[in-house]
């Protein structure tokens, strides 16, 4: 299942909901790790890959891990670009796959980056659940109405199969069909 939030309360209760103790949990936008500590809560026997691109991510997830050990590993990198995508689902494979992607770019007003985002993470990666924290695409939501109806069931776009990412999008950077 997709759950789209954007009170920061709602997306962290909304993790207690979904992570399960053995879970392997891709983090998208970790920032100081609060919700990350969460997620380790959650799942003591499972995996977390959480990145952020800020500076002040980079210390505060160091005492983190440290704290933590290896159940939690933080990547410094942009999650728009195809080479940080790649080293993640390189992972991901190893593990044994991805069952939560946990999105939380700012929360913010801008939909499209955080679409984008979701959309090839999760159609690269799989998971069981998604979670996404974004103002823009709960208010899309709620604002839309439709005549037709196509759902999917996991946390990523089943319904578009395996169509892929369009070839010419520019927020992911070198995007290949490799994954």
């Amino acid at each position: 299942m997709i759950k789209i939030v954007y009170d920061i309360k709602v997306y962290r209760e909304g993790l207690r909901d979904i992570v399960k103790e053995d879970d392997v949990v891709v983090e998208l936008g970790c920032h100081v790790g609060n919700s990350t500590r969460i997620i380790s809560q959650m799942a003591p026997y499972g995996r977390i890959i959480s990145l952020d691109k800020s500076s002040q991510s980079e210390e505060k997830m160091q005492e983190l891990t440290k704290e933590e050990g290896s159940l939690i590993e933080f990547i410094k990198g942009d999650v728009r670009l195809h080479e940080v995508l790649e080293e993640v689902a390189e992972k991901v494979n190893k593990i044994g796959g991805c069952d939560v992607l946990s999105i939380d770019l700012g929360g913010g007003y801008h939909p499209d980056t955080a679409f984008k985002v979701f959309f090839i993470w999760s159609s690269t990666l799989k998971p069981r659940e998604t979670i996404i924290r974004n103002r823009g695409l709960l208010d899309f939501i709620h604002s839309s109405t439709s005549s037709e109806i196509i759902n999917s069931n996991y946390g990523w776009l089943e319904s578009c199969g395996d169509d892929g990412i369009p070839t010419r999008l520019k927020e992911l950077k070198l995007w290949s069909p490799k994954l």
